[in-house]
């Protein structure tokens, strides 16, 4: 199957929202202190829209079926950004696709001048942790900035 990796669009809206949240309660992770309970979710064209960040989402087959972020680290050295919301939908799995996202999500965090790449994680994500070292994440002993997801004990970072 082929995939198409672009921009999100505000149609995209509802599409990405329900994948989170099914991947999300795939993984069995808790509603609160996670991805699933950030209130731009339903909104994250509008949330990416701005300065130095990124939303992209994959597309097969006309289908929305997975996305990736760039947004700066709240609370952090400007110089610091997050890799958000990463998820893709089964189908979506296994085929090079959350590959092709990172780097398509790294090259937009050097392009606004990120020094700095940090991402919070669920220990049960063990395909997602992979894909993360394999792309030069190193694991961290403490969480860094404000995401507000407290219910996510894996924390990684990578130089850019």
């Amino acid at each position: 199957m082929e995939f198409t990796i672009r921009p999100i669009t505000e149609k995209d809206n509802v599409a990405i929202a329900q994948i989170i949240r099914d991947v999300l309660i795939e993984h069995d992770v808790p509603k609160v202190g996670t991805a699933y309970a950030d209130p731009q979710l339903d909104f994250m064209f509008e949330a990416y829209n701005v300065p130095r960040a990124a939303y992209f989402v994959v597309e097969m087959d006309g289908d929305i079926v997975g996305g990736a972020g760039i947004y700066r680290l709240e609370n952090e050295d400007e110089t610091i950004c997050e890799l958000q919301k990463m998820y893709f939908m089964p189908k979506a799995r296994g085929r090079g696709i959350g590959k092709e996202m990172m780097t398509q999500c790294l090259e937009a965090a050097k392009s606004f001048g990120y020094q700095k790449c940090y991402l919070e994680t669920m220990p049960n994500m063990q395909s997602a942790q992979s894909l993360y070292r394999n792309s030069g994440f190193d694991y961290v002993c403490s969480p860094m900035g404000n995401t507000g997801h407290t219910a996510c004990p894996v924390w990684m970072i990578k130089d850019l």
